[in-house]
């Protein structure tokens, strides 16, 4: 299915239709409402801004705990930037084979692509990462000058290391020679040139994260804290933006 870029800011690749399919209802999250990621807001925007600039820019790992907010700094991102000729394409890990193709076809038009790739990792047997190891700095063929990959990941490395691994890793003149499995490995990280790390904060963080969504209670905050520290201890004592959110989905028209 052809897109038409000029309306359509965002779209998904589908395995079926062989193509993208236009994303019409955008999650409308911004910029503005994402608490506690400042820093992580701040470098994603710059790269970003260099990018739209035609200066360069990086490509982006958003790794870390889950529920804290990396999707949606890259959906937010898009929100803020989509009027500056940003757009956005998400692609599954299974589907990655079909992204040179892709890349194929946007890389002339005059528009500026993300390529989001979200809760990435690959299994030890997976060799899909290859594809992406070549779209991201290129082949014979220069990498595209209009495409950027945001990826977010629970992993830093994105693909597990395992003991075998290392046992032909050498020390050799008191250096470290790592072995070519692990070097394979690391490469995929390293092609990513801004890290951006997300953790999860301490109950104030939390209550504060809480506090956002329920901007319109007027009952006792105290109250209101003490029942989110129970819905998260509930959920393995988890304290990010996504248990906070959920919580708001539970209790946002009860009385506490």
């Amino acid at each position: 299915m052809d897109v038409n870029w000029e309306k359509i800011y965002a779209a998904v690749y589908r395995p079926k239709l062989s193509g993208l399919r236009p994303v019409s209802a955008i999650d409308p999250i911004q910029l503005g409402s994402l608490i506690g990621i400042d820093t992580q807001k701040t470098q994603l925007m710059e790269n970003t801004e260099r990018f739209l600039a035609h200066k360069p820019a990086n490509n982006a790992l958003l790794w870390g705990a889950r529920g804290t907010g990396k999707s949606s700094l890259v959906k937010a991102i898009l929100n803020e930037y989509k009027s500056q000729n940003l757009r956005l394409i998400e692609f599954f890990k299974d589907d990655l084979h079909n992204l040179p193709d892709i890349v194929d076809i946007i890389r002339e038009l005059p528009y500026r692509f993300i390529i989001f790739c979200d809760d990435f990792s690959f299994e030890a047997n997976d060799n899909t990462y290859m594809v992406l190891k070549t779209v991201l700095e290129g082949s014979i063929e220069q990498a595209p000058e209009n495409i950027l990959l945001y990826s977010t990941s629970n992993r830093r490395h994105l693909i597990p290391e395992y003991m075998e691994d290392n046992l032909t890793t050498k020390v050799t003149s008191e250096e470290l020679h790592y072995s070519d499995i692990v070097e394979d490995k690391l490469s995929l990280s390293d092609r990513f040139g801004l890290w951006l790390s997300f953790y999860q904060g301490n109950l104030d963080n939390y209550y504060q994260l809480v506090d956002s969504y329920f901007t319109d209670y007027n009952g006792d905050r105290e109250k209101l804290h003490e029942a989110a520290r129970q819905f998260s201890m509930l959920r393995g004592g988890a304290r990010s933006g996504r248990t906070a959110k959920q919580f708001y989905n539970s209790f946002s028209n009860k009385e506490l």
